[in-house]
């Protein structure tokens, strides 16, 4: 099988990445693996060909999205599937998905003008995010009063959502096929034992959204965080091809998983 990896150089490159792992895997296993860097390049559109038995969508930026968008229009075979991978960064359009697969989330709100969403802060406070892509952290803002609203910023739309108080340390749950697994992170990692985390046995009720989740995308390869609040588990953020740090063997799991999905 010849695999094409749509990634970063910045990624690719990470100490420790799994994907890279996963990929010398497949390598020795007599696999051919080409790494695919549009953002390091200059990328002529009449000169993209499908030239891969399989493409793996592995960075989120706006130049990998168009490079695989294009292979999707030269008919290649992506993992994920580009239509899915759009609509599953779209918070607005996921979120609807989402809450109709009975996914538990936090109320979702969207606004073009910060002042729109001070009615809601008479139920509690929120946290406004952006609304596209895996915020992964970035661009979140917390937001307690009118005074908070005036200080965000964005260039998007105001996507906002319940700010529930997180029990603990998050929940990341990572899907490899029909498999679960779980880590518990602290938020914001400082220490590549932080990031790590420390792995737990995922819960029926955890298992569940998991694949609820995946059934709604139609996918069975991405991430999840989850919170838990008063006992209550919340997904906060979906994540299309996750880091998967912390799962053990997770370089031969996802090697496997890859090798079986040609097939």
């Amino acid at each position: 099988m010849n695999i094409g990896v749509i990634s970063t150089k910045e990624k690719a490159g990470r100490s420790g990445s799994v994907m890279q792992q996963a990929a010398d895997l497949l390598i020795a296993r007599g696999h051919q693996v080409e790494m695919i860097y549009p953002d390091a390049q200059c990328n002529d559109v009449a000169a993209i060909a499908n030239q891969h038995d399989l493409y793996l969508l592995k960075a989120g930026t706006e130049t990998a999205l168009g490079y695989a968008g294009l292979l999707h229009g030269l008919g290649a075979r992506i993992l994920n599937p580009y239509p899915t991978v759009v609509l599953m960064k779209d918070k607005i359009l996921s979120t609807q998905v989402l809450q109709r697969a009975g996914v538990p989330l936090p109320e979702t709100f969207f606004a073009g003008k910060a002042e729109q969403l001070t009615g809601l802060l008479k139920d509690g406070p929120l946290v406004v995010k952006p609304f596209w892509g895996a915020s992964q952290g970035r661009g979140v803002q917390m937001v307690h009063s009118e005074r908070d609203l005036e200080s965000l910023t964005t260039t998007d739309l105001f996507f906002a959502q319940r700010l529930h108080k997180p029990d603990g340390r998050d929940y990341k749950l990572y899907v490899i096929g029909e498999k679960v697994f779980g880590v518990r992170r602290v938020w914001p990692p400082v220490t590549l034992e932080d990031k790590l985390g420390e792995a737990f046995e995922v819960s029926d009720e955890m298992k569940q959204i998991c694949l609820a989740c995946g059934k709604a995308f139609g996918i069975d390869l991405f991430g999840l965080d989850i919170i838990t609040s008063d006992g209550k588990p919340y997904v906060v953020d979906i994540n299309t091809f996750p880091g998967f740090k912390g799962v053990p063997e997770a370089a031969s799991l996802l090697a496997d998983y890859l090798a079986n999905y040609s097939n």
